[in-house]
């Protein structure tokens, strides 16, 4: 960014905007915190905002069904063809749909299941360090943060590892998807993933219903509630969703996270020699710079909110409604000195990078896991890590990553 503070407005598009997104954060939240883009789109910056429309009731979380978009915009339009010709996400789900499949799939998805994988991960961990030791370094992203996360969810869903390469495409694929920005074009690409990934997962769906095991794609086979099972397009949504969000946002809270503490060498060190912060440290980490930084909502009803000056802002139903989770993470009223990196934060766990609600990430636990996992192994195996040349970040807003991130250690 310039020394110069960037002006009051949302530009995802712009260079700066993508490249640090949150002076952009903090210029809107302390002159227009309830943001109008247009007649039927606003953007929310405070904490309390966020969690408030997260939380409510009278929030939908399915776009393309509620929001009311002009009839001249084509991704919209194009985005509804497909949600009318697919099934649904449990991610774009409201209530009663959303509430019957997390009972089903919550069954299949425990803190115990993640806590029998923890001897895995760090496993994991130790073997791709290992392989870099020699060297004295690594390329972070592909080395690390990648694989073990795909490991990981790969053996929860005991699912073969050797179409690695094509997972991680069709996943950047998919998830480029999920932009402010996104185009016809990335629309089509995302087709043609999802046109390789779904015969692909469905023979190995099927061989599992007829040679069941010990992992999540069982569990969802047979999970059963009050008499009501997964159809064949629920699961198979589902298991796309858990392929895919399953390694993917960990890749960045990792990518991310060890890029924090490598800025911060002072929190570095705190965290290395203290095993106490184990349990909370990913917290402030998600906080900092989580690995997703917006999602969106729609009102059902005329929802109203307070301006800068006390005002009232109402907004209208089918109105989009994004909440833009990394702005509430830095917001100063909640977070004291919000902008510096803090291990050791009281309050960190306040953060709503994994959202909030009937929609806070199902896969939390074991996102946590993991990071601590691999950042610990790696932090407390060598005494000097630092940074080689300039990393990079993928050009991306919703889904912000680190995509090329080498270091070196001894």
């Amino acid at each position: 960014m310039t020394t110069d503070a960037p002006p009051p407005v949302w530009d995802p598009l712009h260079p700066e905007f993508r490249s640090d997104p949150y002076p952009w954060y903090e210029a809107l939240r302390t002159a227009d915190p309830v943001h109008r883009i247009d007649d039927y789109s606003v953007v929310l910056t405070r904490h309390d905002d966020v969690l408030r429309t997260l939380r409510g009731p009278e929030f939908a979380r399915d776009i393309e069904q509620h929001a009311a978009a002009p009839i001249n915009d084509l991704v919209m339009e194009r985005r509804r063809q497909r949600s009318e010709e697919r099934s649904k996400s449990i991610l774009n789900l409201d209530p009663p749909d959303h509430t019957r499949l997390r009972k089903l799939v919550t069954q299949a998805f425990t803190p115990k299941a993640v806590d029998q994988l923890r001897h895995a991960t760090e496993q994991m961990v130790d073997d791709a360090i290992d392989r870099a030791a020699g060297r004295g370094g690594m390329e972070v992203i592909d080395e690390l943060a990648f694989p073990v996360p795909f490991q990981v969810i790969s053996a929860m869903l005991d699912m073969p590892t050797d179409r690695a390469d094509e997972l991680r495409d069709w996943s950047q694929l998919l998830t480029a998807t999920l932009e402010p920005t996104t185009t016809l074009e990335d629309l089509d690409r995302a087709d043609v993933a999802i046109n390789e990934l779904i015969p692909y997962l469905f023979e190995i769906i099927e061989q599992r219903r007829h040679n069941l095991g010990n992992d999540v794609v069982s569990a969802l086979l047979t999970a059963e509630s009050e008499g009501d099972r997964l159809d064949m397009a629920e699961l198979m949504s589902f298991v796309v969703l858990l392929y895919v969000a399953g390694h993917e946002t960990t890749v960045n809270l990792i990518g991310n996270g060890l890029l924090a503490l490598l800025e911060h060498p002072d929190q570095l060190e705190l965290w290395r020699n203290d095993p106490a912060l184990d349990a909370s440290a990913v917290d402030e980490l998600l906080r900092f710079n989580g690995p997703v930084q917006n999602t969106v909502r729609v009102p059902l009803e005329p929802v109203t909110y307070t301006g800068i000056d006390g005002e009232p802002i109402v907004v209208d139903p089918g109105s989009i409604v994004t909440t833009c989770l990394g702005a509430a993470n830095r917001d100063p009223a909640l977070f004291d000195k919000p902008n510096e990196l803090r291990l050791d934060r009281p309050n960190a766990q306040r953060h709503l990078a994994l959202a909030s609600g009937i929609h806070y990430c199902l896969g939390a636990s074991l996102a946590r896991m993991e990071a601590s996992v691999a950042l610990t192994r790696l932090i407390r195996r060598f005494d000097r890590i630092e940074l080689v040349g300039t990393p990079t970040w993928r050009d991306r807003y919703t889904i912000r990553g680190v995509d090329y991130l080498e270091i070196e250690f001894n």
